[in-house]
């Protein structure tokens, strides 16, 4: 009988079991998640193709991600970031497209769509602003990535490196 019901104490120990908690996110072996983040001014010349290679300058680990987000406009004092990649269709129906890949080593900014490219006025081509947000593997598909205020909240990036 005392066999039983010390079978029956420890089949009830184990078969308990709390409500879930809430879900939360994965570290790495208890350390701090870090995203890493900078800022880059570009101008698109026919002399770089159209394009800009720039180096992390810090660890990229296989599964990471890479976004880009490029200054569209300011309204009211207001930045309005947009993420890559961003298109506009002009006058003529040709389309610009503002796009970007990237290795473990490097970012590539570049421009792409059927408009001439010679032919674009400066506004489109010079000075053009860029934000890139490296977010840990372990954070991929957590958050709406289109808003740049969402991302920097959540991975508490409070400015940007200047390059």
């Amino acid at each position: 009988m005392k066999k039983l019901l010390s079978l029956v104490i420890v089949a009830l120990l184990f078969a308990c079991e709390g409500p879930q908690g809430p879900p939360g996110f994965d570290g790495q072996d208890g350390g701090l998640i870090v995203s890493s983040a900078f800022e880059i001014a570009i101008d698109f010349t026919a002399e770089n193709n159209y394009e800009f290679i720039e180096p992390y300058g810090f660890d990229l680990y296989p599964y990471d991600m890479t976004l880009v987000y490029i200054l569209w406009e300011t309204d009211n004092g207001q930045d309005i970031w947009r993420l890559l990649p961003q298109s506009t269709t002009f006058n003529d129906n040709t389309t610009l497209t503002y796009n970007f890949d990237f290795t473990q080593d490097d970012v590539r900014f570049f421009l792409d769509g059927d408009t001439d490219f010679n032919a674009l006025d400066p506004i489109w081509t010079d000075n053009q602003i860029f934000r890139v947000v490296v977010i840990p593997a372990d954070n991929v598909g957590r958050v709406d990535y289109s808003n740049i205020n969402t991302v920097m909240e959540m991975f508490d990036i409070k400015s940007f490196e200047k390059r």
